[in-house]
């Protein structure tokens, strides 16, 4: 049967732990344990086929496990009643706690007796998970939430008559994370229960209660009143509530059963009329009804919350603790997956947060950019803006130096004309100095010698005044090239003209000198010439 192996599954591995050896047990050790589960289950035989399942000497536990499931529990029927569940679980239990009780019993100061100590073992592992251990996953170890540990040590303190301080427990909760057993009973012992002011039958008292809620799933018990059904008069029982029956005895010590009234989904629980101090309410089944009464009506509330709570809970194998340890786990297995997703979307929100602010900082940096761009754009037009200044003022600068050369070649052009006009004046001299020259040589045919003479010099002179004029027309072009020589020839022009007049007179003086004279004449005759020669350079230059 799985529901059984499932509740048995914990204290099993208890049982397995201090049997094995780095992870594994012999097989021989697991054909005792075997054994021992068949007898208690009215199996026989079924530790014999441990020699044949695998084909190692050792089992894992998952392996135990396997085979128990398989060759064990198999064999019992499918559907059990919840009493005959609750016995084989004691049973197994207790050949299990017998196993492994000198290792977990190992403690410096013991303030629970062993009964005791077995008790809060089954409570353990009926609240206990049996997970994989995070450092090898071949391996299984039992633990407690600390939810599930914290709820039993509350119940544990109230039923102790002490003050439950919550907020240390989860400070403790969380630093000590998962409770293995050895630290479960350490805490309860060290924690909670080395006050000296509580007394060891308080200790074992509050154990009980805690047995009887978790184990024996009594939801309620206490004293209550019935109503006979021969006497009809209201005699007071002790009443002890499970999920699927309301037990009730003559006193608390529950030795003698007056009877027991089962609790099933047919059954209903109704207030009824008070009749004088007793608060009355009925349990109504499909045989008869039955008539209760408390003594306030706060108590009459409670048990008919319980007695209702108690008929939807009567159904299955599990019991009514194991099935509100699955509901408080899904529970928890919900808050944890809402956590893991609101974890997730936190983790979406923060990468699209972050994301966002990249995205922000990537817009930033082009902003950034575009304004780096703007101000190199501005900056460039400002350079544009410049150079077209500097550009329109050269501009402006080449037209002045335009208009400059413009009037310096109208002022060249002007002393051009001027210097040709002067050439003019210079060529008619010179014709009327060659007519003067020809008449003085008709003077001077008698002396042909002298006169041969001088028209030789006169021919030098000729030549000289081509050679001359060729040196003028070279200056000319010197002058067109040049804007400071045609201006130092206009100085030289002004100058010029007293020079001309003084060539004037002197040739005019020699026009008058007589035909006759003597060689000293002729020689100062020469001497004139060469002077007027001399004149006339300087005139050309």
């Amino acid at each position: 049967m799985s529901v059984l192996l499932k509740n048995v599954t914990n204290c099993l591995w208890h049982a397995f732990d201090s049997l094995q050896n780095n992870d594994f047990v012999h097989k021989s050790k697991l054909k005792v344990l075997t054994a021992n589960l068949g007898t208690l289950l009215d199996l026989y035989g079924v530790e014999k086929g441990l020699d044949h399942f695998k084909s190692s000497s050792e089992l894992s536990f998952s392996e135990f496990r396997h085979y128990l499931q398989h060759e064990v529990f198999s064999n019992l029927p499918n559907t059990m009643n919840l009493p005959l569940v609750r016995e084989y679980e004691k049973k197994i239990s207790e050949v299990s706690w017998f196993v492994c009780r000198k290792s977990l019993l190992s403690r410096d100061k013991a303030v629970f007796g062993d009964n005791s100590v077995f008790k809060l073992f089954r409570i353990f592992c009926l609240l206990a998970d049996l997970v994989q251990d995070a450092d090898n996953t071949d391996r299984y170890v039992v633990v407690l939430q600390p939810s599930e540990a914290g709820m039993v040590a509350e119940q544990l303190v109230h039923c102790l008559g002490l003050r439950w301080d919550a907020a240390d427990w989860d400070s403790l909760g969380s630093s000590i994370g998962h409770f293995k057993w050895t630290a479960f009973l350490a805490v309860l012992e060290a924690k909670y229960c080395c006050d000296q002011q509580v007394h060891p039958e308080a200790l074992v008292e509050a154990v009980d209660e805690l047995y009887d809620v978790f184990i024996e799933d009594i939801i309620k018990k206490g004293y209550l009143f019935k109503r006979g059904y021969l006497l009809p008069t209201m005699r007071e029982y002790w009443c002890v509530l499970q999920p699927c029956a309301l037990t009730y005895y003559k006193s608390s010590a529950q030795k003698d059963q007056c009877g027991r009234i089962a609790i099933d989904e047919y059954c209903s629980v109704e207030a009824t009329a008070s009749d004088g101090k007793i608060q009355r309410f009925q349990v109504i089944t499909p045989e008869r009804t039955f008539e209760f009464g408390t003594q306030d009506h706060k108590s009459r509330l409670q048990w008919v919350s319980a007695l209702r709570q108690a008929a939807a809970a009567w159904d299955g194998a599990e019991g009514y603790q194991r099935r509100a340890r699955a509901t408080r786990r899904g529970a928890l297995a919900r808050r944890e997956r809402e956590v893991k997703e609101a974890r997730v979307r936190l983790q979406h929100e923060v990468r699209a947060r972050l994301a966002a602010e990249a995205q922000a900082q990537e817009l930033v940096e082009l902003a950034q950019q575009d304004n780096k761009k703007l101000e190199e754009l501005k900056h460039a037009q400002t350079e544009l803006e410049r150079l077209l200044q500097e550009e329109t003022q050269a501009k402006r600068d080449e037209e002045i130096v335009r208009a400059l050369q413009a009037r310096v070649l109208a002022e060249e052009w002007e002393r051009r004309e001027e210097l040709e006009r002067l050439q003019e004046e210079q060529n008619r001299l010179l014709e009327e100095e060659r007519l003067k020259r020809q008449q003085f040589e008709r003077l001077q045919a008698e002396k042909e010698a002298q006169y041969r003479e001088a028209e030789r010099r006169l021919k030098e002179l000729e030549e000289e005044k081509q050679r001359l004029d060729y040196e003028l027309k070279a200056a000319q072009q010197k002058i067109v090239k040049t804007e400071h020589n045609a201006q130092m020839l206009t100085v030289q022009l002004r100058d010029l003209n007293p020079m001309l007049r003084n060539g004037e007179r002197a040739r005019r003086a020699i026009s008058f000198v007589p035909t006759s004279k003597s060689s000293s004449d002729t020689l100062i005759d020469i001497k004139a010439m060469r002077h007027l020669k001399t004149l006339d350079d300087n005139d050309n230059a």
